[in-house]
């Protein structure tokens, strides 16, 4: 079972708008005051109600950055979850089920499509089983799997009784809790923090957190004395490892980019509703109001618009007038905002992009993930304009690199793309608390006075002003003494459309040095970050790169730190791309031949034909392998890729590399996991 992996897998599942989402934020928060690593993701069908949904919660005593395809423990209300996900259970796995839904074939659940009850009915046929939910349990006992049976409507109907509440159908409701509380049951949790939990979730409906803590005490209690064939080693477990006693908070991905933007002064942001970036706006406008230091409310405005083209063309009318503003999309949403961005770019306005990437192309998948834009959000825009595109890999970075991309809009004067995606938004981790000690805001050649200037002389700033580099003083709209002129057109240093030759050559050399100047001004270890590298090994004679971007980091990260281990005679190495444009090709170079150089020096045997070279990212057509060679001169070896709207896990990720090393491996990997 995964106790060898040192982390405990639980997922929970059911229809949407049954409490899923609820009850897996009740064994997170439990888990996290019991002072565990957490890490949580949530996937669900892009409708109202009534699809199947998940979340996944891995937690241990060790820092945790992925989810894992392996199922510990499952907890079902409902056959379609039992379906789809009981062949990932482990050997000496806990399932928790409903008793009534043994009599329910397999045809009669009507939101499983075809070709997941063809898996299905392959899964149980390959294991000489019948194909329904019998023949499964059949299997999973062969598989030493622990059946926890609970007779739910008879629960409730006794608890109904118990606190002289008839109302069975509201009372209903409280199945998803009464499955939260059997895993507490089987991990033998402390009851205290599972209220605490619970509490906690429903902190503004005392009576709605009063019933659910009674009835998860009253299902723990029901487990612990009816079930004698709940596996030891989970509560032995639980009771041997240590707990995390230093200061941790829980961060949730759709969260910690607009919390940045608060924190980094953001102060306008603008949105059209779209799957998974919404979140992220509406978390802002329920923040809005801020607490200064000098005791002054400030606020955030949040607007909704019409469509994304308003979205962004009034983000960037609040950017002239000085404001630190922002807008947020999807890739659809994006689509449309891609002229407006080539307006910002040729009058140079600072804009923030947040760019929350799904499935794609068209609707796509809404509710999944992919890293699909990559080159898209590189080449946005007709004709040639400089922008920023930078990615987090994590939830917690995200929150420092939403304030660090606000400081670089302004700074450069260029649009900024914040690359974001569902993987992201839809995770929780818990981390240690931000430090904000460390932040600074950088609002770059912003100007309130114009040396020498008179407010009443007919001179105009010359907003952009050839002869000072590529940057140049920028004033708010509406400031005395300080008309210029913004237009889509080409214009002189005042903004005055023209069309002379000369001119534009200059403007246009102006705009596009921009692009050496962000490489050369970003600190190196903000465009490029050397996320692993193997300690010294006198006897390795192997190198493997991993280069990736984006939120493929976790997956990597937890799976590199196990091989490291493993893997006594192989060197390897970690590199994150966060610049993607402009593109760091020189800095990535030198990252690579000062290991190679490295090995050399400290292996005899070592020979550079020993070096393996792995591109991990979520598209079909490995977008940063193709930014990389449209840059530098660097083959890679073997690319690991996924695009089934389903995030890489640490498991698909630690069995490609482990198949790679031996010799038995396409050179284009294709992931394909994920319910």
């Amino acid at each position: 079972m995964s106790i060898s992996r040192e982390s405990i897998s639980w997922v929970i599942g059911g229809p949407q708008g049954s409490g899923v989402d609820s009850a897996s934020h009740i064994f997170l928060k439990s888990l996290a005051m019991a002072g565990l690593n957490v890490f949580g993701r949530r996937e669900y069908h892009s409708n109202i109600k009534g699809e199947h949904s998940y979340f996944s919660v891995r937690f241990s005593n060790h820092v945790i950055r992925s989810h894992v395809d392996e199922i510990d423990i499952l907890a079902t209300f409902d056959a379609e979850t039992i379906v789809r996900h009981s062949p990932f259970l482990v050997n000496g796995g806990v399932l928790i089920y409903d008793r009534d839904v043994l009599t329910k074939k397999i045809e009669e659940i009507h939101t499983l499509d075809n070709s997941s009850k063809s898996r299905f009915e392959r899964f149980l046929m390959d294991n000489k089983r019948e194909p329904n939910l019998n023949g499964l349990l059949e299997e999973l006992k062969h598989r030493n799997i622990a059946l926890i049976e609970l007779p739910y409507y008879q629960l409730i109907k006794e608890f109904s009784e118990r606190i002289q509440d008839n109302s069975l159908s509201k009372l209903a409701r409280i199945t998803n809790v009464m499955s939260l509380a059997a895993s507490f049951a089987v991990l033998e949790f402390d009851t205290l923090l599972m209220k605490k939990g619970i509490q906690d979730t429903f902190a503004s409906k005392s009576k709605i957190s009063e019933i659910n803590v009674n009835a998860a005490i009253y299902t723990y209690d029901f487990v612990r004395q009816n079930f004698k064939n709940i596996p030891k080693n989970y509560s032995e477990f639980f009771k041997e490892i240590n707990k995390n006693t230093r200061e941790h908070i829980i961060a949730q991905g759709n969260q910690t980019s607009p919390l940045g933007k608060i924190v980094g002064g953001c102060r306008f942001q603008t949105y059209y509703p779209i799957t998974p970036a919404t979140d992220d706006s509406e978390y802002l406008e329920s923040n809005q109001t801020v607490e200064q230091k000098d005791g002054n409310n400030g606020s955030a405005v949040v607007i909704q618009t019409e469509d994304e083209i308003a979205a962004i063309t009034m983000a960037i009318g609040a950017a002239l007038t000085g404001v630190r503003a922002c807008t947020t999309t999807s890739g659809p949403g994006f689509s449309l905002m891609v002229e407006a961005l080539g307006w910002a770019g040729i009058n140079e306005v600072p804009l923030l992009v947040s760019l929350y990437q799904r499935a794609g192309p068209s609707t796509g998948l809404p509710t999944r993930q992919e890293q699909g834009d990559l080159l898209f959000a590189i080449n946005a825009g007709h004709g040639e304009f400089p922008k920023i595109v930078y990615a987090s890999g994590d939830i917690e970075e995200s929150f420092y690199d939403t304030i660090r991309v606000l400081n670089y809009a302004e700074i450069f004067q260029t649009p900024v793309i914040h690359m974001l995606d569902k993987y992201l938004a839809n995770s929780i981790i818990t981390c240690s608390p931000f430090d904000y000690k460390t932040i600074k805001i950088q609002r770059g050649k912003l100007v309130n006075k114009i040396q020498g200037s008179d407010s009443s002389s007919s001179e105009h700033f010359e907003r952009f002003r050839l002869g000072d580099g590529p940057i140049s003083d920028r004033a708010m709209l509406g400031m005395e003494g300080r008309i210029f002129w913004n237009t889509g057109d080409e214009h002189d240093e005042k903004g005055h459309i023209t069309e002379d030759p000369g001119t534009r050559v200059l403007m246009m050399e102006k705009r596009l040095s921009k692009l050496e100047h962000i490489r050369r001004l970003i600190p190196k270890e903000e465009q490029i970050v050397v996320e692993f590298e193997s300690d010294q090994k006198l006897d390795s004679n192997k190198l493997v790169i991993v280069i990736s971007w984006g939120s493929t980091k976790g997956a990597i990260l937890d799976t590199l730190e196990k091989l490291d281990l493993e893997k006594p005679r192989v060197q390897f190495l970690f590199i994150q791309i966060k610049l993607l444009n402009p593109f760091p090709g020189k800095l990535l170079q030198e990252i690579i031949d000062r290991k190679i150089s490295q090995m050399r020096q400290n292996s005899s045997t070592f020979s550079e034909s020993e070096v393996i070279k792995i591109i991990v990212e979520m598209n079909y057509l490995s977008q940063l392998d193709i930014l990389i060679k449209q840059n530098i001169a660097l083959q890679s070896d073997f690319k690991i890729l996924k695009y089934n709207g389903r995030p890489m896990s640490h498991t698909e990720v630690y069995d490609s590399i482990i198949n790679i090393l031996n010799n038995n491996s396409q050179e284009r990997v294709i992931l394909n996991n994920g319910v």
